[in-house]
């Protein structure tokens, strides 16, 4: 008897408890395969649980998502921060038109942190944002005891970002010695 496939059970119960994932897919007219982080809400629905994600506008950049069709979701775990699992999805937008719209938005804006006005959101979302829909296919690309050995690190994007001066000067120096007790 062989054993039953756990990585969907597993991918729905990370997907409710994480809030971060990494993005795979290839964007642009050049199709460069690029990783993003991205937060997230995992929603089930009718036609079964999903993950979405918002981006675009005052939200996170994911540069080309909504002409990307095959996204790599590369998932962690909670306790220890370890990769546990990537697998790949069918990406698709989600328009405020759906019937899915309502319940999408609002677990997005249950998940979603320092928000300035939770009740206008999703009619923001709808104006400047692009929400999207990322549904296992029930393809993995690494799984519970099968992870690659690749560490998965990439270098830092150009920035024209630096610090402003001079570190600050210490003006008291450190005591080197214990202090007296009495």
């Amino acid at each position: 008897m062989s054993e039953p496939d756990l990585v969907p059970a597993l991918v729905a119960e990370l997907g409710k408890k994480t809030g971060v994932s990494w993005l795979t897919y290839a964007s642009g007219y050049d199709q460069v395969r690029a990783t993003h982080a991205a937060w997230h809400a995992w929603v089930e629905t009718d036609d079964g649980g999903a993950l979405y994600v918002v981006s675009g506008g005052d939200e996170q950049p994911l540069p080309g998502i909504e002409q990307a069709r095959r996204v790599e979701v590369t998932m962690r775990s909670k306790e220890n921060g370890g990769r546990l699992v990537t697998w790949v999805a069918d990406a698709s937008r989600v328009t405020p038109d759906e019937e899915s719209w309502g319940t999408v938005t609002a677990a997005l804006v249950a998940g979603r942190l320092n928000l300035d006005d939770l009740a206008t959101a999703a009619d923001g979302w709808a104006a400047t944002s692009v929400v999207t829909r990322l549904a296992p296919t029930g393809e993995t690309v690494e799984r519970p005891g099968e992870l690659t050995d690749a560490s998965h690190r990439a270098v830092p994007r150009e920035t024209e970002a630096t610090t402003r001066g001079p570190l600050p000067r210490v003006l008291h120096r450190r005591v080197k010695r214990r202090p007296r007790l009495s």
